[in-house]
Order: C-alpha cells, then structure tokens, then sequence
C-alpha cells in the first residue's frame, strides 16, 4: 500500500530539501514523490541531500500546478504547523497514517507538503480533506521540511507493517478481518432503528446514545464475524418486539 500514497512537495524553495525529503522516503520504503513548482531544482545539491536516494529524484514528477499532481487520488491530506481561521478536520501523525493506508487500498492517495516559510496556502488547502499536525514542542515546532517528512513516512511504514500483522493474524484465527466501514454503518443505522422499536432511544435526542455507543464499538474494532452476530441479535430483538404477545 506504501506504494499508492504520493508526497507532494509544493513550491519548496531550497532544492537541498527535496534531496533530504528522498531519503526519508527511501528510508521508510515510501517511492512516488511529486515536485509542483520546485525553485532551482534540478540541482547537484538535491542529489546529494539525498544520499542514495537519486533513484526517487530519478523518478519524481514535476509539475506546474498542484491540480496536476493530484490527478487520481482519492484522499489528500495536507500538512501544516497551525491551525487556521477557517478550522479544517485535523488529524494527528498516526491517525492521518492510518487513514492514507485505509484508502489506499483501492487507489492513489496524496499527503501535501508546503513550502519551507510560509506552507500551504488556502487554496491549496481547499484541496485537502483533512489537515496533519505533528505535535511538537509549542515552544519551539517549527520542523525542517525533510525531518517534517521523516516523521510522517516514519508512521506511514509503522502503520502499514502493523497492517499486515493484523491481516496474517485474522487470517490464522480463521478470517476474523475486519469489518469494512460500510458494514460497520449498516451495522449502526440497524441499532438505531432497533432501539427506536424497542422505545429506548430517547425520541428528542436520540443522537446522544448513538454517539455513545458509537465510541463504545469503536474502540473494539468490529470485525466481519461480531457485525453479522449483532445484527441477527437486533433483528431477534425487534422481530420479538413486534409479534403480538401469546
């Protein structure tokens, strides 16, 4: 899946960054790299900033515009070190990695790096999804760009060996996978009709419980097996409810 995900380095201005940007890529297995705009670039610098990882800067596509390096993909996160006056969704380093590698899956993701200054404008921001922040020290957060992608390919690796582990464990547990987000949703509008059958929902506020019992599964992580065990007991539920008493 590492494959599918793309960084995207927007208008960097030192070209000796794009060079260290590689590397941390190398290093974590990451290989698709897309430049919009990269100011003296190319450049004996960059490749020696990238320290055997030539092969990435080989490879990396350049671009005049960022809409052209997005061509494809069906998430974009973008990474910034504040949060801006118009709030976009904001994700942490390992729940935006998971996230990616979630989407991956079926297709090309993007995660956007701005420039070294001033980071991505709002128009580029319009692009993204959601927004990754890396938690540094509020005294001192500023990041160079490369140590900026290290941290984040760092978690893109780490998260996606712990992917596999997961798959070959359920997979010598007997298949015990998952359950995909559309199942867990059907799983979710079942309770909440059940609940309604049964009068339990509170009918001015029913969105209250729900989100509780949404935070409730959420944390055991649903698998395909324990989805269609609940929704049988939901539909005995309701079922019972509805027939006429003897």
């Amino acid at each position: 899946m590492l494959n599918q995900v793309r960084i995207v380095l927007v208008n960097t201005t030192h070209p000796g960054n794009v060079g260290g940007v590689a590397r941390a890529m190398k290093n974590m297995g990451l290989s698709d790299l897309h430049l919009v705009n990269p100011q003296g670039y190319p450049s004996a610098e960059a490749t020696a900033r990238a320290s055997g990882a030539d092969d990435l800067l080989a490879r990396a596509r350049v671009h005049e515009d960022l809409d052209a390096a997005l061509v494809g993909c069906q998430l974009v996160l973008g990474t910034s070190a504040r949060q801006r006056t118009l709030r976009w969704p904001q994700h942490e380093p390992r729940q935006a990695a998971a996230e990616l590698l979630a989407a991956a899956r079926s297709g090309p993701v993007a995660l956007l790096f701005g420039r070294e200054r001033t980071g991505l404008t709002n128009e580029e921001l319009d692009r993204c999804h959601a927004l990754v922040n890396i938690p540094a020290n509020p005294e001192y957060s500023s990041l160079n760009l490369a140590a900026a992608a290290q941290v984040l390919s760092y978690e893109l690796r780490m998260t996606a060996l712990e992917g596999r582990a997961a798959q070959a464990s359920a997979a010598e547990s007997g298949g015990e996978l998952p359950a995909p987000h559309e199942d867990v949703e059907r799983f979710y509008a079942h309770l909440e009709d059940t609940l309604r059958v049964l009068d339990f929902l509170d009918p001015d506020n029913p969105r209250h419980l729900m989100r509780r019992l949404r935070r409730l599964f959420g944390r055991v992580r649903l698998t395909i097996n324990e989805v269609n065990i609940l929704r049988g007991i939901l539909a005995h539920a309701a079922k019972g409810r509805k027939d006429p008493a003897p």
